[in-house]
């Protein structure tokens, strides 16, 4: 990982649009650290669309619709979830600074979140950030099982019928591969990038969130 300490820059989202643009994007080092640093990957975290992969498990969970999915009606509330601390997570890299930058990117329409909902209790859950035909995804997290899982792939058949071209995980993680999230050079992932956000893609394909069952649906169509 290569990272540059920032310690007196002021970063606007404007900033931050143009770094995530130039496959750079900021962590803290801690939710009690007040500076930011950059963070540009030797190795860069990718799913291809194309290749996406439901595992048949979640394919049972889906059919049973346990979810109501909304999307950018609890941003501020989602960012917040990701931050908290949770069993098998005890740190977070997501501080004040990046709640309030996150916060204003998505006033500015450029970052988004995709909600799993039982009732009026908010369970699972991501928010990223977007930029053309290019969607980084920054954090989820459940609070039941399989929420987040259900999450993504909201987001996945979101992209796909909207014409995104590109989504960003940062890095890899065995829960990601399952989904057939791959790591690329740096090199790679900068040709990909820079045409993905010189692409227009629609991340309001269609009205609401959909119901699990017929984004499988759909999914099957695509393929």
């Amino acid at each position: 990982m290569a990272g540059t300490q920032d310690i007196l820059l002021e970063i606007t989202p404007q900033v931050l649009l143009k770094a995530y643009a130039c496959g750079i994007f900021p962590m803290a080092e801690s939710a009690d650290d007040p500076g930011l640093f950059w963070v540009e990957p030797e190795m860069r975290g990718v799913i291809p669309l194309e290749d996406f992969h439901i595992p048949a498990s979640l394919r049972k969970v889906m059919r049973r619709n346990p979810f109501e999915i909304r999307i950018d009606t609890a941003f501020h509330r989602v960012i917040e979830a990701c931050s908290e601390q949770m069993p098998g997570r005890k740190t977070t890299w997501i501080n004040e600074r990046i709640k309030r930058l996150y916060g204003e990117l998505h006033l500015l329409g450029h970052a988004h979140s995709v909600e799993c909902w039982k009732g009026d209790e908010l369970v699972g859950g991501l928010y990223g950030v977007r930029l053309g035909a290019a969607f980084f995804g920054e954090s989820m997290f459940s609070r039941v099982p399989d929420a987040s899982k259900v999450a993504l792939v909201h987001l996945v058949h979101r992209m796909k019928a909207g014409g995104f071209k590109l989504l960003d995980t940062q890095f890899t993680t065995d829960h990601l591969k399952r989904f057939g999230a791959i790591d690329i050079p740096r090199d790679e992932y900068s040709e990909l990038l820079a045409d993905a956000v010189e692409m227009d893609a629609d991340f309001f394909p269609y009205e609401g969130g959909g119901t699990s069952e017929s984004i499988l649906q759909s999914f099957s169509q695509m393929s």
